[in-house]
């Protein structure tokens, strides 16, 4: 369990306001220091999760979500977590242990590994890549390579899942990638 983890348990133990204050104080610093909070990313099939149960050792797990959006849980047996913040499944998982297991369950999940973005088209090594919070398009270029001799700077395309449906979209170097995107780099006519 890592430092921020103890902290939001510790908080959540603390009757007193001074628990509440560190709790809000790891969540702006959290927040502030990666330009996609982890509060609003939606888990999807390939991200790799850790779920544990303060105090119960045995109920720590590593999970890869399924294709489908599923994982398996003691207890729980299987269930969907595609398209859940680390936030919803933490409510979920504290909710169903809750009805009959554990009397308070303080759970925790957090993101080990999360699914990789892809990189195709007029790029020098085109691959699936493992994705790092704060990735831009310029980077997520460098890292297949760099643009081919007939790539065109200013055609690429990502394909990204929003509410379910594919949606391709032009993209900018500056522009943000996520995990599960499909970058795309045409070929220039010039």
């Amino acid at each position: 369990m890592n430092v921020e983890q103890y902290l939001r348990f510790f908080a959540r133990k603390l009757t007193h306001p001074f628990g509440l204050l560190l709790m809000l104080a790891c969540a702006t610093a959290q927040a502030a220091s990666d330009p996609m909070s982890l509060s609003r990313y939606k888990l999807g099939a390939g991200d790799k999760i850790v779920i544990s149960v303060y105090g119960e050792e045995g109920m720590e797990r590593e999970l890869i979500l399924t294709d489908a959006g599923s994982i398996s849980y003691p207890f729980l047996g299987e269930f969907r977590a595609k398209g859940l913040t680390l936030g919803e499944l933490e409510k979920q998982i504290t909710a169903k242990l809750k009805d009959g297991y554990y009397i308070d369950p303080l759970v925790s999940v957090s993101i080990k590994e999360y699914r990789k973005f892809f990189v195709s088209g007029e790029v020098k090594e085109p691959n699936g890549f493992s994705f790092e919070p704060g990735l831009t398009l310029e980077k997520a270029i460098a890292l297949a390579g760099g643009f081919t001799q007939r790539a065109s700077k200013r055609k690429i395309t990502v394909t990204r899942e929003e509410n379910g449906r594919a949606v391709e979209r032009t993209l900018t170097l500056n522009d943000s990638v996520l995990p599960g995107d499909i970058i795309t780099v045409h070929e220039s006519f010039f």
